[in-house]
């Protein structure tokens, strides 16, 4: 009982911490965020009219222009696609078909590869067992040296043939539901603070990572994130040698397979590189596991199978620009300091989008939107970014902060920086905001726990040390900037939707992208208007980061 007392002493003195005045606008931001929401039509219009939105595509700058056009209406200003780049290859799907001819007919459920070459109408042809790897290998090294033994096992054998090129696993039965929330217990986990340790100053030569997922995770955060930048670039330049030597080798397609990819459902990705540094990899499709194997299965009782394969895509000879989506509201005090928020605008091509991330993309239009329409004072200015190319390696709020902040190769810092309150990101499918990764910057949990107490109620309670990554806050923290992405509710993101055929409108739910909508502007409220910067965890010393 004592602690129960304890508890709530704690969180009135919180909310006494606030004074009415501020309360009254959470009050007001609540009443605009639940009874006047466009959360959903905003989510709408980037899913079911204009998605999905792939990095350079003619889809993803439509839909960039219906919400450059949608911020203006709401008297927004600065609202404009800033350009970065060259990015790689547009790249669009026209229509696609793939069928297994004999020995019994069977339409397979399949999508193709971004970034497969188009085959030129309808192709038949036989398929050949040649798997790369027997084994799922993260390593560069590992993955450079199984790439040299496939090149030597399978050069000249490979011509006119569509290649059955991953080793088919059964599935384990899943005894975990599909859709979660988190648990008290679960919430307890991830707010303890991380085992001290000293962190590993390597490099990508260095790296030795582990086969397990978990495990993995759990070293990839560990590692620094200039490391793991290194590693996407060449995780992707190895991707695009396995592609280049397929389709020099003359094959007429590809097919895979993967973990994620059954019962139906179809996840995929790029089938190689997406600039213009390496020739586009095949026609390549990715099927379920349970038809994938079954063919694997019959070319190895030596069971002649042939498969009609048809794709029709648009793509560009060059590598093009891509942009970011920026939108302001200015500061009446202070518009050159600048409190951000952002989410990636882009989505891969199989489903709509939604949940990875026009959820989070709709939220900060909403975000934006709530906090003109109310026409709240702030003495900061609240500027948003919705970013291109995160799904290939964070490359548009990479370039945007640099641009505008530091260069993280470098070190060396430009004037905006100085000037930088906070940046808040969201990219974690559609559920609710449950608190907030304070990425090892505890000097900030103070603000987020007493700005977010009107929000325990809905479940707002959760304030971890710990460090997330995978997202466009890394741009901002790499330089040394405080940034900060929620803690969300799984609900069917990482079991279901993600990078996924059914990544659609349908499975967004409603109240919790207002919740979390009402949590963001509110925070960016306090932010805008608090007496002094938001802490960081480095500093500048003679015009560079602290380390270089």
């Amino acid at each position: 009982m004592r602690y129960f007392l304890a508890g709530l002493a704690l969180g009135a003195a919180t909310l006494l911490a606030q004074n009415t005045k501020e309360l009254e606008v959470v009050h007001q931001i609540k009443v605009e965020a639940f009874q006047n929401s466009k959360v959903m039509d905003h989510l709408a219009n980037l899913t079911d009219l204009y998605g999905p939105r792939l990095t350079a595509s003619p889809e993803w700058f439509q839909a960039a222009d219906w919400t450059v056009g949608e911020l203006k209406s709401y008297g927004l200003s600065n609202v404009h696609l800033e350009k970065w780049g060259p990015f790689g290859r547009s790249w669009s799907i026209e229509s696609y078909t793939i069928d297994m001819l004999t020995p019994r007919y069977s339409h397979l459920v399949a999508a193709p590869l971004a970034w497969s070459s188009p085959s030129a109408g309808p192709q038949t042809a036989e398929l050949i067992y040649a798997p790369f790897g027997r084994e799922r290998q993260y390593d560069p090294k590992k993955i450079q040296e199984e790439l040299d033994r496939y090149k030597a096992e399978w050069h000249g054998k490979l011509k006119g043939k569509i290649v059955l090129i991953t080793d088919a696993r059964q599935p384990s039965p899943s005894t975990t539901p599909l859709f979660t929330r988190y648990t008290d217990a679960q919430l307890a986990e991830i707010a303890k603070a991380p085992t001290p340790s000293i962190r590993r100053n390597i490099t990508i030569d260095q790296l030795n990572m582990p086969s397990d997922p978990t495990e993995l995770r759990k070293y990839m955060l560990s590692l620094p994130n200039p490391v793991m930048d290194e590693f996407y670039d060449k995780y992707s330049e190895l991707k695009g040698e396995q592609g280049a030597f397929l389709k020099q080798e003359g094959v007429v397609g590809v097919i895979s397979a993967d973990a994620r990819s059954h019962n139906g459902i179809i996840n995929a990705e790029a089938a190689g590189s997406f600039t213009t540094k390496q020739p586009m990899a095949p026609p390549t499709f990715i099927v379920t596991e349970e038809q994938y194997s079954r063919m694997q299965r019959l070319v190895e009782k030596k069971q002649p199978v042939t498969v009609n394969l048809d794709l029709k895509a648009k793509f560009s000879d060059t590598d093009v620009d891509s942009a970011n989506i920026i939108a302001e509201i200015p500061g009446q005090k202070k518009p050159d300091e600048v409190v951000m928020i952002g989410a990636h605008f882009d989505s891969w091509h199989t489903g709509t989008g939604a949940t990875d991330n026009g959820a989070g993309s709709a939220v900060m239009i909403e975000v934006m939107r709530i906090l003109k329409a109310l026409n709240l004072p702030m003495s900061r200015t609240v500027r948003m970014g919705l970013w291109s190319g995160e799904e290939q390696g964070l490359y548009g709020s990479r370039a945007y902060v640099k641009s505008h902040y530091a260069d993280i190769k470098t070190g060396e810092v430009k004037p905006e920086q100085a000037k930088f309150d906070i940046y808040l990101n969201l990219d974690n499918g559609s559920g609710k905001i449950r608190g907030v990764y304070l990425e090892e910057n505890d000097a900030i949990r103070p603000m987020f726990q007493n700005w977010l107490a009107p929000f325990r109620d809905m479940d707002v309670t959760t304030f971890s040390e710990q460090k997330t990554g995978g997202t466009d806050h890394q741009s901002f923290d790499d330089a040394g900037l405080p940034a900060f992405q929620f803690i969300q509710d799984p609900l069917d993101y990482g079991s279901l939707t993600h990078h996924s055929d059914v990544d659609t409108y349908s499975h967004a739910i409603p109240e919790d992208l207002m919740q979390a909508s009402a949590v963001i502007a509110t925070l960016v409220y306090e932010f805008a208007n608090s007496d002094e910067l938001a802490p960081r965890k480095t500093g500048v010393h003679n015009g560079k980061l602290a380390g270089y």
